[in-house]
């Protein structure tokens, strides 16, 4: 294939891409609310990211290098050639959905979502340093560096305009932010797992079932101070946060062969960003609006995730 010829396949990747991470917003706009109608953000996670587990078990069903892989990766397990922590990578998606349920609802989706990513950018620094978990080792130069600091200046302007009891908003804000962090392993050892299973399919369902049971065990612990829902929302879309999760995970996992993980990294930045302002300002949420501030930090901080990620090459 000349490069001529893949440019339009590249170009409709990147699109795709972007549109995923629009999604991701979605999913946190969606399960923020769900979380919020049920009363209780931990049985919101557990319900979408079972949805999500069950779309990829009836997908798993029909796909024999699905199941193969699954296969390959318990022999792998057992005979001592992959560390068990290398398949808990959906702990940090489950806590990921989970901070969506309990604080997107509140915060707005545009500074959740600048939390988020400002975790992911700032763990994938520290994970691509340090070469933790089995990640390829980068070295830290001054475009790295700067990215970073630019990442944190987009927060400080975003957070300039943080409604609310400052107090509960900060602690609201640091829970994205840690999961956001979170995300950076989970990508490292779900691609750790991909390249032992030769399934991105099993890798995504081991992902999901492993974040399914941690939520699982989230909730019943918390059952006793969090108590049972107080309702169950009769609106439809407020149930399908988990089948957005699969769905922009099945366009991910595609969409990084043509275009490769760095595009991948900038492209569902964008997306997410984009998205998580589009939303607030044709819906916000009841405690929160879109202030120009919260647009600049998040222009900003997409501008430092940007570098920090395409420096990676130099």
């Amino acid at each position: 294939m000349t490069a001529h010829s893949a440019q339009p396949r590249v170009l409709v990747a990147v699109i795709a891409s972007v549109i995923s991470g629009m999604l991701v917003a979605l999913q946190s706009r969606i399960n923020g609310e769900f979380g919020l109608a049920l009363g209780n953000g931990f049985l919101a996670a557990l319900l979408s990211f079972s949805v999500g587990l069950a779309i990829l078990g009836t997908v798993l069903l029909f796909r024999r290098k699905g199941r193969s892989g699954l296969a390959t990766v318990g022999r792998a397990i057992r005979a001592g050639d992959v560390p068990w922590w290398a398949v808990i990578g959906g702990a940090g998606g489950g806590f990921l959905v989970l901070t969506q349920g309990l604080s997107a609802g509140v915060l707005g989706v545009a500074l959740f979502t600048i939390a988020v990513v400002t975790g992911q950018t700032l763990g994938a620094l520290v994970i691509d340093t340090r070469g933790w978990f089995g990640a390829p080792r980068v070295k830290l130069n001054v475009w790295r560096i700067v990215g970073g600091l630019i990442v944190l200046a987009g927060v400080f302007v975003a957070l300039d305009v943080t409604p609310g009891d400052a107090d509960v908003m900060g602690v609201l804000f640091l829970l994205p932010l840690l999961a956001g962090a979170g995300t950076g392993f989970q990508q490292a050892v779900n691609g750790r797992v991909r390249t032992v299973a030769g399934s991105a399919l099993s890798a995504t369902f081991v992902n999901f079932l492993v974040g399914a049971v941690v939520l699982a065990i989230t909730f019943v612990v918390a059952l006793p101070f969090t108590g049972a829902a107080v309702a169950w929302p009769t609106t439809w879309w407020l149930w399908v946060g988990g089948a957005v999760g699969a769905f922009f995970i099945a366009i991910q996992v595609t969409a990084v062969t043509i275009i490769g993980v760095l595009g991948m990294g900038v492209s569902l930045v964008a997306g997410q960003l984009v998205g998580s302002v589009i939303l607030d300002a044709i819906a916000p949420v009841a405690t929160s609006d879109l202030h120009l501030a919260t647009v600049i930090g998040a222009a900003v901080t997409l501008a430092g995730s940007a570098m920090v990620t395409l420096s990676k090459k130099l």
